[in-house]
């Protein structure tokens, strides 16, 4: 956790965010600057579906995409539309604690019974839908898995300014990260 940076004013917004989407997203969110009137989105999230997490923002400021882990790897059309189409030229990806994708093979009989109980399906039916696609959506560390993420996306998107961001559940606030 020593890698997260807490935005207590403007000053601690890292310089390379300063002036960017990046750094508005900041401070409506945790410093919670006025909304200002926005038009056309400013920017691309992408954040975890997770019901715990709502950003603070003005309406049109983004485009949000929500999969499990804030995950991308499935989006990418919809990623290259928002900035072909879009016009965006800065992604933020959300990791966040207690995701559940984390750890998620510990949740496989949960998972199966579940789809048993509740949708009715046959036992194998369900292990097979756990086992094809738990490992697509399997993070181990959250902040690690934003980091390789980011990193990701830049090689793919040279020209988009990507910044890893971290939600922390028990205060509702986002961090930054120190990359290495």
């Amino acid at each position: 956790m020593d890698r997260l940076i807490k935005i207590n004013n403007k000053e601690d917004i890292f310089a390379k965010y300063k002036n960017t989407p990046i750094s508005d997203l900041l401070e409506y969110h945790d410093l919670l600057k006025p909304y200002e009137d926005v038009s056309s989105p400013q920017m691309l999230i992408a954040m975890c579906m997770d019901n715990r997490k709502y950003l603070h923002i003005p309406n049109n400021f983004a485009f949000i995409i929500r999969s499990g882990g804030g995950t991308l790897r499935f989006s990418e059309f919809k990623v290259s539309y928002t900035i072909a189409i879009g016009g965006i030229k800065t992604i933020a990806l959300i990791a966040h604690n207690h995701c559940g994708m984390v750890n998620l093979m510990s949740k496989k009989e949960k998972f199966i019974q579940g789809l048993v109980d509740v949708v009715g399906w046959e036992r194998k039916r369900a292990e097979d839908h756990f086992m094809n696609f738990a490992p697509m959506f399997e993070i181990g560390n959250e902040i690690e898995f934003v980091l390789e993420e980011a990193s990701r996306l830049r090689t793919k998107y040279p020209n988009i300014l990507i910044a890893p961001l971290y939600y922390n559940i028990d205060d509702n606030l986002l961090y930054l990260i120190k990359e290495d």
